[in-house]
């Protein structure tokens, strides 16, 4: 089977999800990066793409460029997917600018810092008709998708409450102050857009829930608070919403819970039977019945209690742990069968 081929717009040296996306498209062997814009510096980003090996006719100074030479390529020639993984400002120009040139896309999240700006991608996506896709990597879990396929098929019964959490402790201190790469462009609107924690992982919490459930958030208040004094955007938020078919529910988002890691946790209750799922221990989904029986059900690819849908997210039998490489890795894969 014939590669396709991959574009990626940021993810330079330093940058974690860059490296991740990297590896992950091209675990399965899917995909091959052929060029690219890593960074904001010309020669950094030059220099970055030669030590991936990528040919020189296939970088560029700027995205613009890149992006222009791209769109004058043949469609046999022209890059099939174009990643982006750059600051968040820079996701809804870039999309578009990939669209109009003839390329598929997958974006990291934010998708975009208001609804204006939806508004213009939308229209660049169903005016090329091509496929415009987020990386919110953890839907690509296979025990997130044994979850939803227990909520969709009524193991639970009819759905009441979902409480979502997603905490962190990482900006516990204004290590912006002292220059930290990560830090300094996400709690600075100019670049993060309006949104601190809520856009950088509150819309992964957001995201489960509405995929787990099948329903869509319809209502939400919200506290929204920097706690880190001088900080502008939001470092904590805590939700309360109301979801389609009078679903409600409860979320927590932090990025100052000091000594947390990354530990994104979903409670779904229903009439009969409650789930729980903790990204920090992604192979493991406990389903609690009403009578008192709790199971523990484990990922493996030969687990024959599985749905088929999480078997085939799954490359290992069971003991064998996979991870959050492995689930972008699913998210990459369902983008091949797309395209």
């Amino acid at each position: 089977m014939t590669k396709l081929s991959m574009g990626m717009i940021g993810g330079g040296k330093g940058a974690f999800i860059g490296d991740i996306h990297r590896r992950a498209a091209a675990l399965d062997g899917a995909f091959e990066l052929v060029g690219g814009v890593f960074c904001q510096d010309p020669d950094e980003s030059r220099c970055f793409g030669a030590s991936l090996g990528l040919h020189p006719d296939r970088l560029a100074d700027d995205w613009r460029t890149f992006l222009n030479a791209e769109a004058n390529r043949s469609r046999e020639d022209r890059i099939d997917l174009i990643v982006i993984a750059a600051p968040n400002h820079l996701h809804v120009p870039v999309s578009i600018a990939a669209l109009e040139a003839g390329c598929h896309v997958l974006c990291e999240k934010p998708i975009a810092s208001n609804m204006s700006e939806v508004d213009s991608l939308l229209r660049a996506v169903e005016r090329n008709d091509l496929l415009y896709a987020v990386a919110n990597t953890y839907l690509g879990y296979p025990m997130v998708h044994e979850a939803r396929i227990l909520s969709l098929h009524d193991a639970l019964g009819p759905l009441r409450k979902v409480i979502v959490e997603y905490t962190q402790g990482w900006l516990s201190e204004p290590i912006e102050e002292d220059g930290q790469k990560q830090a300094s462009w996400r709690t600075d609107r100019e670049f993060a857009g309006c949104a601190g924690a809520l856009g950088d992982i509150g819309v992964h919490a957001s995201s489960l829930v509405e995929y787990v459930t099948g329903r869509r958030i319809t209502e939400l208040c919200a506290d929204v608070t920097a706690f880190v004094p001088g900080r502008l955007l939001d470092d904590d938020a805590s939700l309360l919403f109301r979801m389609e078919d009078g679903m409600k529910g409860a979320m927590t988002v932090s990025q100052i819970c000091a000594g947390e890691e990354n530990n994104l946790t979903l409670r779904l209750y229903g009439e009969r039977a409650g789930l729980e799922w903790r990204q920090q221990e992604p192979d493991t989904l406990w389903l609690k019945s009403i009578d008192g029986r709790i199971q523990k059900l484990r990922a493996g690819a030969d687990r024959a209690y599985l749905s088929a849908g999480a078997r085939a997210r799954l490359r290992l039998p069971a003991g064998h742990p996979e991870g959050f490489i492995e689930a972008l890795a699913n998210i990459y894969g369902s983008i091949e069968r797309a395209i």
